[in-house]
């Protein structure tokens, strides 16, 4: 059974969201709102949780997985950043858009596409998920919660407490989010002086990005 924890939107109790911290140390699978829809969220060293994410949305290694970042300079750590890649992260940080990037040495390669060697990063702009970041002092390895065999993210904590309870270990319920993904954007090609490619248009808009 999953427990489930009804924070304050905007301003979220802290002694709830630590012991959703604690959770995560102890290697279990959280779903979190963000700025987009809910995300499945778990520790990025732990192989287990990772592999347990996975199941849980039924993917394999190569599906891209997200790293949750507090800030631009928290994702600089984690991915291979040229100037013209950093100007462009700016522009739209935080929100809801997800990067593709080259994966720097501080992600563990289990977690990276294991051909390509990126991995997708995102400064989520949701307050209670901040919050969360900040109590845990580190970079959350995520998915959004789609549902396995649906196109669409899932955005209401009752429904997903329902239907995941046995399967996840916390439930972080700060009000219903945005039924849209992100917008997901390939960096990569900008690394060789090539252009960004849309991978996915979500909740992002194109235009604030220049495509």
């Amino acid at each position: 059974m999953s427990q489930f924890f009804e924070v304050h939107p905007e301003n979220p109790q802290q002694r709830l969201l630590k012991q959703a911290v604690q959770l995560l140390e102890r290697g279990g699978v959280l779903a979190v709102p963000t700025d987009s829809s809910y995300a499945l969220v778990c520790h990025l060293d732990d192989k287990a949780a990772a592999d347990r994410l996975r199941r849980i949305r039924q993917v394999d290694d190569k599906h891209h997985l997200t790293l949750l970042c507090r800030d631009l300079s928290e994702l600089a750590s984690y991915a291979k950043v040229n100037n013209t890649q950093y100007r462009l992260l700016k522009q739209a940080t935080p929100g809801p858009y997800t990067f593709i990037l080259e994966a720097s040495k501080e992600v563990p390669r289990r977690v990276s596409h294991p051909s390509r060697k990126s991995i997708g990063l995102r400064v989520p702009n949701h307050l209670a998920l901040q919050a969360l970041l900040t109590l845990h002092n580190a970079p959350l390895l995520a998915t959004t919660l789609i549902p396995p065999g649906e196109s669409e993210p899932m955005n209401d904590a009752s429904e997903i407490r329902e239907r995941f309870e046995h399967e996840l270990a916390g439930i972080v319920n700060a009000g219903a989010c945005a039924l849209e993904p992100t917008t997901v954007v390939d960096l990569t090609p900008m690394a060789t002086g090539g252009d960004p490619e849309v991978v996915r248009a979500g909740k992002g808009t194109l235009a604030l990005l220049g495509l």
